[in-house]
């Protein structure tokens, strides 16, 4: 006991040079807000952002990459929050997947405005009432989520960055799982939960709820009854995590966008998206592709919608790695563009990882 007490005051000096860092680190970032303010720019910067993290990730720590990320994720919120609040509407409700992402993002000190539909999330930002929105575009199990996609024909919102989240469900209760009687969820994590259920829990009552953050509000007030959710559900709604990880299959991943009416950094480690529409006529597809491959320029996505302007008359949206201001990027969308109806750059914005 001694000799732990001895290295406890160690600690106690450490945590005051770490408090010390971290009021010089604040003072360095108000500066840097004051500056920003000056000339009009927004305190969030997904460039800088990652570029922070992605040096962390280099150091020699004996922290696990993960909980590393997690500590500067803070830091820089905190540290941005000095600067100006963040304003971030969501798909929500308030323990949604998307308000996970978002907080994987932004961190704890922005604040979170829950929006009911996609189409409002990008409303809000449209309208100046929110600084950033996010949106949930794409999911390893389900695929492309198209009303995303159909905003961005109706907004001009540019994609400011992208977050890949883990799709990972909980059950979630105040009773012990013995006794769960009735199991609530979206129709969706019921689904991506049905082999786990028939084989944990096969006598229990599945009903379904309008979100599983909806489910966790009701599991809250039912007795014997559990919520399939997010662990950030369990959080906000005071409930236990009974089970971890019971969704069926392997490991599998949603990735939202960032949205906002600024543009992105160049980082080096970038991905462009954009939209098009093209000439009704043979191979004109092939036409707009063909500079792309020719430059070396990687797809990383493509994915149509119609245009509901007429029969056959379809947008396309396309991912390449890269940034709009990179030289043989500008040049193959200088050729891209001859070929289309129209051409829109979506944005350029650091690539998001897998944690």
């Amino acid at each position: 006991m001694e000799e732990i007490k001895k290295l406890r005051v160690e600690i106690d000096g450490l945590d005051q040079k770490i408090l010390s860092l971290l009021n010089e680190r604040g003072r360095l970032a108000s500066r840097i807000g004051e500056i920003k303010r000056s000339k009009g720019l927004m305190a969030f910067s997904p460039g800088r952002e990652s570029e922070i993290l992605s040096k962390i990730d280099e150091l020699d720590s004996s922290l696990s990459r993960g909980a590393l990320r997690s500590v500067y994720r803070e830091i820089i919120s905190a540290c941005r929050r000095l600067q100006e609040p963040v304003e971030i509407s969501y798909l929500g409700p308030e323990g949604s997947f998307t308000h996970q992402a978002a907080n994987q993002s932004f961190g704890s000190q922005a604040d979170y405005k829950p929006i009911e539909s996609i189409e409002d999330v990008f409303s809000e930002v449209d309208k100046g009432r929110c600084d950033y929105g996010v949106v949930p575009i794409e999911s390893s199990l389900e695929g492309m989520v198209t009303r995303t996609l159909d905003m961005f024909i109706e907004s001009s919102n540019k994609i400011t960055g992208e977050i890949f989240l883990p799709v990972s469900h909980c059950l979630l209760s105040n009773s012990d799982i013995k006794s769960i009687k009735v199991i609530l969820s979206h129709p969706q994590a019921i689904a991506q939960c049905r082999s786990w259920i028939r084989r944990t829990l096969p006598n229990a009552q599945i009903r379904e709820a309008s979100s599983t953050s909806e489910a966790a509000r009701i599991a809250v007030k039912e007795k014997k009854s559990a919520a399939i959710a997010s662990s950030m559900a369990a959080s906000i709604y005071r409930l236990d995590i009974l089970e971890e990880n019971i969704q069926d299959g392997g490991e599998s991943y949603t990735r939202f966008l960032i949205i906002s009416k600024n543009t992105a950094d160049k980082t080096g480690r970038d991905k462009t998206s954009i939209m098009f529409s093209i000439k009704d006529r043979v191979g004109a597809l092939y036409e707009i592709l063909k500079p792309l491959a020719d430059e070396g320029i990687s797809l990383t996505r493509i994915e149509s919608r119609p245009s509901r302007k007429g029969l056959w008359d379809y947008y396309f949206f396309v991912d390449f790695e890269g940034h709009e201001d990179d030289p043989r990027v500008k040049k193959t969308l200088s050729e891209v563009k001859e070929n289309c109806v129209f051409l829109n750059v979506l944005g350029s914005y650091p690539r998001g990882e897998q944690a």
